[in-house]
Parts: C-alpha cells; sequence; structure tokens
C-alpha cells in the first residue's frame, strides 16, 4: 500500500461486534488484510447458541434467574431484560471484569463476552436519523454541530440495510426517513383496531411497524424469520442481523480475515515520528501472555465505553490525557436514552382474535413533538419516540385452574385475558461536558488496567420531556379505546443511565479539532491512521435507537479510509 514498512496486516479492528462486524467485512471486501481482535470468547455461529431452543426443563432451576450465582457474577448484566441462563455465556461476567462503581450515581455498562459482541442479544430496532436529527445540535445550540448531513450519510443507510435485512412500512415522515425495507410483519387484529380509532382521534399520531433487523424474505445463507420467538438466545437461522450471521461470514468469505478471540486491548502505542499508530498492544485473556500486532490502519469498534478506555489508556507523552485528545473532550459528553415511561392499557376489543407464533418485535410510533421547529407550548427541546408491545395471556395465566381431561385442556386452549397494549417511551439525552466516562485512579482490573468509572446525570430537559412523554401516552392510549389506562414508570426517578444501553458520545465527531476527537469521517483529528466506529463518535443522541447510524458511518470511514491508503494518505 505505498510504503516499505512492514505491518503485520493492513488493518486491525477491535471489536467484533456490529461496528467491528461491518469494519471487518468492508475492508476484506477492498482487498485489505484484517485482524479482528475480540475481547471475548469464541462462539461459532449456531453450534454456539446452546440454550437457543432449549426447553425450561433442561436449565438450570427450569430456567428462573439463579439469584446468588447472578448477584455474585453477573450483577449488572442480570438485570438486562434478554439476559438469561440460556444465553449467560454471551455476557460479561462483572465478577472478572468489574468497573469502579458508584453507589451514589450508578452507570449500567452491559457488555458482550463472545465473538459477535452485543449484536447477538440486541433488540434489532433499526432506524434511520432524520435531518432534524443532524442539525438539532445546531438549531438549538445545545452541542457541538454534526460535520455530517443527513444526504450525505443517506445512500450509506441504503448499502447496510440492504445487506442485514429491515423489515418496515414506509410512511413517508421527515422525522422519520424511510428505508431499503422488506415487507414488513403482520399486525394483530387489535392492532388494526387500534391504528384506526388513532387516525379519527389524533390524527397528529403515527403507528407503524417498528423497523426490526429481522428478515422476513430469505437472503443468501439466511433465512426468513419462522417467528420462534427466543431471539435473544441466538439466531441459527441468521433471520435476525447479527456480525456472526452476516458481516463476519462475508468477511471471511474473502480469505483475507483473521479473527483471534480472547484478546484484550491494553493500549494503543502512538509513534512520535511517524504521528501514527505503530502498534497494537494485547493480553490474552487465557494465559495472560501479552503481545502486540501493527497494521496501518486501526478501526476501534469495541464499544463506546471499552474503546474510551482504551483510549484514555493509551496516554503517552505526546497525548498526556489520552490518545488523540488535544481537544480534551475524550470521555466528555456521554449520553444514553432513557426509558420505560409511558402507558398500558386494557382492551376488551378483538376478543375472538389470537396470534400465532412468537412475532419478534412491536409497533412504533415516532416522534411528533418538536418536530419541524421548537414548540412555544414544550418546556423541553428534542422529542421522544414510543416502542408498543401488544400482549395477551395463554394458559401460563391459568394453569392452576381447576380441571380435568379434555375439559380442561380445552379451557387452556383459549386466551385467559384481555388485550394489553403497553406504549414504552425512549426520550432523546441532550450533550453535556459533565456526563462522562473516566479511568479510575484507585482501582485496576485483573489486568492491570484502570477500570472504568462514570458521572452521569439526567439533566432538567430530560425530566421535562419525561412528564410530556407520560401525560401524552395516557393520551394516545386512551384515544386507542382502553377500558382504562395506567401510568407507566417514574417521571421522577428516570432509568438508570446506561439501561437503555445506547451509549455514545465520548470520542466526539466534528470539524473543529479543538473541540471534537475524529473528523467528519471519523478519523481521529491527532492520529490520522486511527477510525473510531462505535457509538463513542456520536455527537448528538437523536431518540431512535442508533445501530444502523452506526453502520453506516463504519462503511462510509472504512471506503474513505482505504481510498486515503491507497492514495497515500495515510
Amino acid at each position: 500500500m505505498g510504503s516499505d514498512q512492514h505491518y503485520d496486516f493492513d488493518a486491525i479492528v477491535i471489536g467484533s461486534g456490529i461496528s467491528g462486524g461491518w469494519a471487518a467485512k468492508e475492508l476484506t471486501e477492498r482487498g485489505l488484510t484484517v485482524l479482528v481482535l475480540e475481547r471475548g470468547r469464541d462462539l461459532p455461529h449456531g453450534t454456539g447458541y446452546l440454550g437457543e431452543h432449549a426447553p425450561s426443563w433442561k436449565l438450570p432451576y427450569q430456567g428462573k434467574p439463579e439469584r446468588d450465582r447472578n448477584a455474585r457474577d453477573y450483577e449488572v448484566q442480570s438485570t438486562s431484560y434478554a439476559f438469561s441462563s440460556a444465553n449467560r455465556q454471551f455476557w460479561n461476567n462483572d465478577s472478572e471484569n468489574p468497573y469502579a462503581m458508584d453507589e451514589g450515581r450508578p452507570f449500567s455498562w452491559y457488555r458482550g463476552a463472545a465473538v459477535g459482541g452485543k449484536s447477538l442479544m440486541w433488540g434489532r430496532q433499526t432506524y434511520r436519523w432524520s435531518e432534524q436529527d443532524f442539525n438539532a445540535n445546531k438549531a438549538d445550540g445545545r452541542g457541538l454541530p454534526w460535520p455530517v448531513s443527513y444526504d450525505e450519510i443517506a445512500p450509506w443507510y441504503s448499502h447496510v440495510e440492504k445487506f442485514i435485512g429491515v423489515n418496515g412500512r414506509k410512511e413517508g415522515l421527515p422525522q422519520l426517513p424511510d428505508g431499503d425495507f422488506q415487507k414488513p410483519m403482520e399486525w394483530y387484529g387489535l392492532e388494526h383496531t387500534i391504528k384506526d380509532r388513532l387516525v379519527k382521534a389524533v390524527p397528529e399520531i403515527t403507528l407503524t411497524n417498528a423497523r426490526t433487523a429481522i428478515l422476513t424474505e430469505d437472503l443468501p445463507g439466511r433465512s426468513a424469520c419462522h417467528y420462534c420467538g427466543p431471539c435473544e438466545r441466538g439466531c441459527s437461522t441468521g433471520s435476525y442481523f447479527s456480525s456472526q450471521s452476516s458481516t463476519l461470514p462475508a468477511a471471511r468469505a474473502t480469505g483475507r480475515l483473521t479473527l483471534k478471540a480472547n484478546q484484550v486491548v491494553d493500549r494503543l502505542e502512538y509513534d512520535d515520528a511517524q504521528g501514527k499508530i505503530s502498534k497494537v498492544h494485547v493480553i490474552d485473556g487465557q494465559s495472560g501472555k501479552r503481545r502486540s500486532y501493527s497494521g496501518r490502519l486501526v478501526f476501534l469498534c469495541a464499544s463506546t465505553v471499552a474503546s474510551t478506555q482504551i483510549l484514555l489508556n493509551s496516554a503517552s507523552g505526546a497525548f498526556p490525557d489520552g490518545l488523540a485528545n488535544r481537544s480534551g473532550v475524550l470521555g466528555h459528553y456521554l449520553m444514553d436514552h432513557f426509558l420505560r415511561i409511558g402507558a398500558v392499557g386494557m382492551f376488551t376489543d378483538d376478543a375472538d382474535s389470537y396470534y400465532y407464533g412468537n412475532r419478534p418485535t412491536g409497533l412504533y410510533i415516532p416522534r411528533f413533538r418538536n418536530v419541524g421547529e421548537q414548540s412555544s407550548e414544550l418546556d423541553f427541546v428534542r422529542g421522544y419516540g414510543y416502542q408498543t408491545m401488544t400482549m395477551r395471556g395463554d394458559w401460563m395465566m391459568q394453569f392452576n385452574s381447576r380441571g380435568f381431561g379434555a375439559a380442561l385442556k380445552d379451557k387452556l386452549r383459549k386466551p385467559a385475558a384481555a388485550w394489553t397494549w403497553y406504549v414504552a417511551g425512549f426520550g432523546e439525552c441532550l450533550p453535556n461536558a459533565n456526563n462522562r466516562l473516566y479511568l479510575s485512579k484507585a482501582k485496576k482490573d485483573r489486568f492491570g488496567i484502570p477500570q472504568v468509572a462514570f458521572d452521569f446525570q439526567w439533566s432538567d430537559n430530560e425530566y421535562a420531556m419525561a412528564r410530556d412523554m407520560q401525560a401524552q401516552a395516557q393520551r394516545i392510549v386512551k384515544a386507542a379505546g382502553a377500558a382504562f389506562a395506567i401510568p407507566m414508570g417514574s417521571t421522577e426517578a428516570l432509568s438508570v443511565p446506561g439501561e437503555g444501553i445506547h451509549e455514545m458520545g465520548t470520542a466526539r465527531m466534528g470539524d473543529d479539532p479543538g473541540q471534537a476527537v475524529l473528523n467528519r469521517w471519523n478519523q481521529a483529528h491527532d492520529v490520522p491512521n486511527l477510525f473510531v466506529t462505535d457509538g463513542s463518535f456520536m455527537t448528538s443522541s437523536s431518540c431512535v435507537n442508533p445501530s444502523l447510524t452506526y453502520m453506516a458511518f463504519t462503511a462510509r470511514a472504512c471506503d474513505y479510509a482505504v481510498e486515503q491508503l491507497r492514495a497515500g494518505s495515510i
């Protein structure tokens, strides 16, 4: 690639999750030899998903939570809705790999512990950002302006959507741009009833399919969803997108991928003379042996928190406050979405209808507050959306019923209760310099690396938004015809930061090297062969799930990096 210096690989990718998998695919397909370093254990796709379809009687304690073990080894991870004894091997062991906890200001850091990272158990909600999202910081002055517009990233959204497979319904909404969708998943009878009522009663509300990275049509090597249900246990058919089922196999097919599991990246070594990263230092997680690798490019995709930890721990004489941190903002502007604020309603409608299979997604209500411009009637900026879930009781709600024989069996086959519709919000978090992660001065992990610590608080804007989120959810549920609507969540005690599992923003991008770690191409202003494409590059948070944006920016950054490498500019 235009240099006589010997390198072990053309590119080194740190992390094999959503962003790392995409970096591996794009770089190998453009002709580079790529090393992927994964901190977690090796896990073969399909055969490694040991609990995927395990019935409860084959799981410890019938699949019920192992309270003592969880409290000891999975104190944080076990609080996730997706954690269970059936997929415990996917998750970080908190006792072996702790971080510095502040009891007064808790932060929940959910971590994968296997090849594929959190792409194995993510929620798969897949949305494009809008032009308003990319303009928000500039428009209201709360945050550094984004250096990239929607029009610039839109082709990369399409590039990603076509490959991963996203099912959804086009709505023509500027605040939720349409994408390249597979056919949408079917609705339940009650959902059609609710939709009809909302159109008449609250026409500003749009009820649509949740756009999810789950196939409704076959793609090469992957089958359409068969509605089996336990997605978070792994998907051997590849029906939902993960790097295990999709991007990593594509990278392997080129013959240019080397993937090493159980590799803990300690630090990145900066060469003052070259002005670049010269080595990536790693520790074998099993043997404890240390070694290093060299590459022309380094793509840091270890997750927002882990990538920032690596950069902070890579301080040197040239960068005493962390690698590529001349701006001083590394670790700051940490963001997450707050959630579980909304309403739930009970419905007596469509009592003669039920559903079959386990549809692995719900419906979605896109942002409808402060759309286009700031409303003078609202006491908060930005907005929120709702993810909905429709449920109806089955035999498990009446398994203690009296009865015997055929009559009891017939009774258990019938729905046990009315329909329930949950409307749960995800709210945007403003960028705030005081919200940060940093390295503990007192605590180190078992490898001698300083542990991560957090300092984070929700702002008045988030609390004001939460109050409106709850009130509007009750209005929507009532307009939908619920027999009664119950508020959900507390507007005075929001979700623990990190529980949204959308942490982002600690190595933000921007045009000004004095205020941002990365430029518009996800390239470090201070270190030209370093690219960071996980959530840490985000400059604001929007209110939609961010993974599609991570993937699109990763693909775009890879395209740019290869061009620069071939031109001799890196």
